[in-house]
């Protein structure tokens, strides 16, 4: 049955709005009369799809965000636990959902459950706002009969991936702010303060000491030339992304990051972290192991890990162990595959996935910690220097001035 977005005023004169379901728009403004309110808008809000079948955007921007899309799954799973049909729990996130697009989203999905869909079909015609591992997994639950038990663990794992990329941005936060700042006021001295100040002395023919002469001449190309310069970096920063569209190039790329100094350790963890929860989730799930590599594979943005995920899953296909495909690759951490042989060995192994994943997750944030412990210090001392340099360029000449006084 559709679902319909209406705007109408009840006998008091009071706007509502809200979601309903009716065979069509006259059928939607019948059942509004029908309760006492005059319908002045009622749209269909059925998903509009493209030849492929896919939902298209209504607008730039329109998606769900992780942390609605975590509060969906979990809300979701608390309510089929309880034991509500399908339906019946769609009506309940409907009702409780603030935002419109959430609110027709979730109309939609509801109404084309009801009209017999399997809800992982459903969710497939939405793939800006659900990832292939999440109808991947809705599908396995789905076939196994324990929708719930997934979507709970499915759930458990947005929520813990949602806390790991926070915990990253908060410990960047910091050296951003240090960073801008000191840009700031760096450009600031160099573009008023020094030539202000500077120029008096220049006017009395004195000779200028040789650090000076260099601020003076840094000064002018930054007031000269500083924009210019901001526009061409922006520039090759735009054209380096764009040359990374190019598969050999990208691959080598992230194959250096991979061994990079201070970050290749930390660009390891955060794949490594990603393909072990992706992996646990998805065996725990029902889902066959080599469809549980290509998802896993799937989540990592790491082009040149990608490739070995892709070896170690054609050694699976034909016989080879988890644990020994794994082994045979490079980057992984031994004590992932430790793990997972151990699991092999005990029939355990989306339990012992979950446990490498977290052991992955606090080592990526160990590192996090470390790498923005070094960058505050060190910004602070490099912004130290500069306005030090700046401060003895400006009193190298009142010195100098003094003792000719003297």
């Amino acid at each position: 049955m559709p679902a319909f977005r209406y705007e109408a005023v009840d006998a008091g004169g009071a706007t509502r709005k809200g979601v309903l379901n009716a065979d069509s728009a006259r059928s939607a403004r019948a059942d509004l009369r029908t309760q006492g309110l005059l319908p002045i808008k009622v749209d269909a809000i059925g998903a509009q799809v493209d030849a492929a079948g896919v939902a298209k955007s209504r607008g730039f921007g329109e998606r769900l965000s992780t942390t609605e899309l975590a509060l969906f799954t979990r809300q979701l799973a608390s309510l089929l636990e309880a034991g509500l049909p399908l339906e019946q729990a769609f009506t309940a996130l409907l009702e409780q959902a603030e935002r419109p697009y959430v609110r027709d989203l979730i109309a939609s999905i509801r109404s084309e459950v009801m009209g017999g869909a399997a809800l992982s079909d459903v969710l497939s015609r939405h793939p800006r706002d659900f990832a292939e591992i999440y109808r991947a997994l809705v599908a396995s639950g789905e076939q196994i009969g324990h929708l719930a038990r997934v979507l709970s663990r499915l759930a458990d794992y947005i929520e813990r991936r949602n806390a790991l990329v926070q915990k990253v941005k908060l410990a960047f936060t910091y050296p951003a702010i240090v960073t801008v700042v000191a840009f700031s006021i760096v450009i600031f001295l160099l573009t008023y303060v020094v030539p202000q100040i500077v120029s008096v002395f220049a006017n009395t023919k004195q000779k200028l000491p040789f650090l000076t002469v260099v601020m003076l001449a840094v000064s002018d190309f930054v007031r000269h030339y500083g924009v210019l310069v901001a526009v061409l970096l922006v520039g090759a920063w735009f054209a380096w992304r764009r040359a990374l569209e190019n598969p050999a190039l990208k691959r080598r790329w992230h194959s250096w990051l991979l061994t990079a100094p201070l970050y290749g350790k930390f660009e390891r963890s955060l794949n490594t972290a990603r393909f072990a929860s992706t992996l646990a989730i998805t065996t725990g799930s029902g889902v066959p192991i080599l469809r549980a590599l290509q998802t896993s594979r799937d989540t990592l943005s790491n082009v040149a890990m990608r490739e070995l995920v892709d070896e170690a899953s054609d050694n699976v296909r034909e016989g080879v162990s988890l644990a020994r495909a794994l082994s045979a690759q490079q980057h992984f951490p031994p004590m992932l595959i430790h793990m997972i042989r151990a699991g092999e060995l005990t029939g355990e192994l989306p339990a012992m996935l979950d446990r490498a994943a977290s052991a992955q997750e606090q080592d990526l944030e160990r590192r996090t910690l470390t790498i923005a412990g070094l960058l505050e210090p060190a910004l602070i001392l490099a912004m130290g220097v500069v306005v030090l340099l700046i401060v003895l360029a400006v009193l190298m000449p009142i010195i100098e001035i003094n003792q000719l006084v003297r």
